[in-house]
């Protein structure tokens, strides 16, 4: 397949520009160190010159930490380690991705593949990607550990360049993860932020789970429809024509019989797996359920998704390896799970890294005197309501880009922000509606994203001199329209005076 040079359009050349200033940056996990060393120091400096502020909520002064002293010396050292290894995002991907090798060597994920690819219009593909990414964020951070990597292979099926697969489907799981047309492990937690800090104003103030359903269910089609622009008129022709190693025939127009017998077994184990787990969630007294109140949102069932797909991939997979006759002893699972955790040596120096930052952030105070400082500025500018939320959805954006974690950044957030538009009338379930919104559509451009070194590694497997530039050029398209996509269509819902969820309107009732 000839080389297809892709147009020098302004867009193309401003991208090009971006990627070329972002790769000559050091590598992500020297970047990491640097800037954990950086926290070290302007703590010190905030310390010093006692940039203190107070907690417009509790009335409390909040000072700065210096981590440049011998009790932050000691702190460093001994929680060196737990910092690394409870960071988050560490124990979700190698566990789930040791369920996903087993599905992955044993050849079903290639076989599948196949058969999508054979029987989808391959017109919707991209669509189909984007949306199956805003719906993965229903079991939390599945997408990012299953969905990434199985898009690329597929639009490098179909002869696609793999990394416009990657970049639909990074859109739709990052860029659109607050929107989803169900509940999931994402809302309980941001509501029982939000509930507590709203109850710093009105004692007995409750924010439901589903406080922000109503806009964010109609989101994941506003999502879809970007994304799936974004890609084929941005992204898809910048990149041009792959002709990497890894290429496969898009020729490939049947399955074998071994195949065939494979895919009949796992759909099987599928099924079989499919019914235990609705047997343990649809009846109330179900397994899997919370076996106090019998809920399902807070329940073994959403903690434990990793561990379920782990096992899911697992089984599925063995039932396809006995099916093909790709598994023949259990020497092939383990090789297949040993093969999976190769690939990820370099992911985990850059998390050791990026653990030791994140935690100097916290321990500082720095993120939280940010966040006061700039609400301050906000409560001063008398603006009206649309140019008070988007500037907090600015806020919000710009915060993200420093702070990865959608729920510890929101417990930052929440009691300043909250409290402080309560007393401006704005209801508590309104705020983290506009928050939500910042908070997604930088997700794709911040390296503070705990998953952000991972998909540098996804990319690394297509183009080996990929970077941080290369990424953040790749995804600010999508990451610009989503903004200014997602911001529109909540001042629209603003100027209709809609409620963002059940019960949950704009503002507070007299």
């Amino acid at each position: 397949m000839p080389e297809t040079v892709p147009a020098r359009t302004l867009l193309s050349r401003v991208l090009g520009v971006i990627e070329r200033g972002g790769n000559a940056l050091p590598h992500p996990a020297t970047l990491f160190a640097l800037m954990a060393l950086a926290v070290i120091l302007v703590s010190a400096l905030a310390a010093q010159f006692d940039l203190s502020v107070v907690h417009p909520g509790t009335k409390q002064a909040i000072e700065p930490v210096s981590l440049l002293s011998l009790t932050g010396l000691h702190r460093i050292l001994t929680e060196m380690v737990t910092n690394f290894t409870s960071f988050a995002p560490l124990g979700t991907v190698l566990v789930a991705m040791l369920g996903i090798a087993v599905a992955e060597g044993s050849g079903l994920i290639g076989a599948a593949l196949k058969l999508v690819v054979l029987s989808a219009p391959p017109r919707l593909l991209t669509m189909t990607i984007v949306f199956a990414g805003v719906m993965s964020n229903v079991g939390g951070e599945v997408g990012y550990v299953l969905l990434i990597p199985l898009a690329s292979l597929m639009f490098l099926t179909v002869g696609r360049h793999p990394i416009a697969g990657l970049a639909a489907a990074f859109a739709g799981v990052s860029g659109g993860y607050s929107a989803n047309l169900f509940l999931g492990t994402v809302d309980p937690l941001l509501a029982g932020l939000s509930e507590e800090a709203a109850r710093i104003i009105t004692p007995t103030y409750e924010v439901n789970p589903s406080a922000n359903y109503y806009f964010m269910s109609v989101s994941t089609f506003l999502i879809t429809a970007l994304g799936t622009i974004v890609t084929e008129r941005i992204v898809e022709p910048r990149l041009g024509a792959y002709t990497g190693e890894g290429q496969t025939d898009a020729h490939a127009t049947t399955l074998t019989p071994a195949e065939k017998r494979g895919l009949a077994f796992a759909l099987a184990a599928a099924l079989l797996v499919s019914a235990l787990l609705l047997w343990g969630t649809v009846p109330e007294s179900g397994v899997l359920r919370d076996p106090q109140t019998g809920s399902l949102l807070r329940s073994p069932f959403m903690s434990g998704i990793v561990a379920l797909i782990f096992f899911t991939g697992l089984v599925v997979g063995l039932a396809y390896g006995i099916g093909a006759r790709t598994v023949r002893s259990d020497s092939d699972v383990v090789r297949a799970m040993g093969k999976a955790m190769e690939t990820l040596g370099v992911y985990l120096v850059l998390v050791f890294f990026a653990a030791q930052f994140v935690a100097f952030f916290n321990w500082t105070n720095l993120g939280l005197i940010f966040a006061i400082k700039g609400a301050a500025a906000l409560q001063a500018s008398g603006l009206g309501t649309i140019p008070l939320i988007v500037a907090f959805i600015v806020v919000s954006a710009t915060i993200n880009l420093f702070m990865g974690s959608a729920s510890a950044k929101w417990a930052l957030m929440a009691p300043v922000f909250v409290p402080m538009f309560m007393l401006l009338g704005y209801s508590p379930e309104f705020t983290q509606t506009a928050y939500r919104i910042g908070d997604s559509t930088t997700n794709i451009i911040s390296p503070m994203m705990t998953y952000f070194a991972l998909i540098i590694a996804f990319m690394q497997r297509y183009q080996p001199a990929a970077g941080l530039g290369t990424l953040v050029a790749t995804m600010l398209p999508y990451s610009v329209t989503f903004f200014i996509g997602w911001t529109l269509m909540l001042v629209l819902w603003i100027l209709a005076g809609l409620p963002v969820g059940p019960g949950a309107g704009l503002y507070l009732q007299p």
